[in-house]
């Protein structure tokens, strides 16, 4: 069980992390975010779905700062993010990102890509380092794999290493873009469970998945895209309930079906 809570939340609940305003972003003549407005509360657990290509993985990379947007606001809190280059970092450290493909360094072992920002960013004496990464890998369950290199690892390890690594630098807003995507079926439960386990500690979350028994089970509020637009946002319940709009509707159908 997670039991180590991240980033202490605000006192006021309702206070927003991250404001997003009239975000509209480009890959050369395709436009593929129109005019998203979104605002994720301290605490909030949302998942953001939808058919493939409707623009919900370039969202999450751009509230992450990983990609340039041309129009529009993304505030956390007090801070714009694009609006300059330590603007952006100052942002950016507020979020850890879980990246459908892993993204660990293959040359370091799991202690070493868990302990490596903490290093280079925090400054962080290396025993220090090591028993913040050791809390947080025992917390995912994989601390006998410390001394492992990634490709010793099934997809499902890697992955709950890739979460250990991003809570070791104690985000407010923990990002999610399809982490069980890679996975071979076996392996998605093992992830998912890490999962809802960090949900229930409070932090802040925002996920891109198409699991939709884990969206019912941890999500209190459900993002639909399509065609790089936000359709419809609705509590979970609402959402899994009766969905008002006929392409989500559609959508849930398909995917409830397999």
């Amino acid at each position: 069980m997670l039991a180590q809570a991240p980033h202490p939340l605000s006192a006021d609940q309702s206070m927003p992390h991250v404001r997003i305003h009239g975000l509209n972003k480009w890959f050369g003549a395709v436009h593929v975010l129109k005019d998203i407005d979104l605002t994720i509360r301290a605490g909030a657990r949302i998942v953001v779905c939808g058919p493939s290509g409707s623009g919900k993985s370039t969202l999450i990379r751009c509230i992450n700062g990983l990609e340039a947007f041309q129009k529009g606001k993304i505030e956390y809190e007090a801070t714009s993010l694009g609006k300059n280059t330590r603007e952006t970092a100052k942002a950016r450290r507020q979020t850890g990102m879980v990246f459908q493909g892993f993204n660990l360094f293959p040359h370091l072992t799991v202690l070493a890509n868990c302990t490596l920002a903490l290093r280079r960013v925090l400054l962080k004496p290396a025993r220090e380092a090591e028993e913040i990464a050791m809390r947080h890998l025992t917390a995912v369950r994989i601390p006998e794999k410390a001394k492992a290199y990634p490709a010793q690892l099934s997809g499902g390890q890697q992955q709950r290493v890739a979460i250990a690594r991003a809570l070791c630098l104690n985000p407010r807003v923990m990002l999610f873009d399809e982490p069980t995507s890679a996975l071979d079926p076996e392996m998605i439960k093992e992830v998912l469970d890490v999962m809802i386990a960090l949900a229930r500690t409070g932090v802040t979350m925002v996920c891109v998945t198409h699991e939709m028994g884990f969206a019912r089970e941890v999500a209190d509020e459900i993002v639909f895209m399509d065609e790089g637009r936000i359709v419809e946002q609705a509590s979970s319940k609402g959402f899994f309930s009766g969905t008002a709009h006929p392409r989500a509707r559609l959508f849930l159908d398909t995917v409830l079906r397999h």
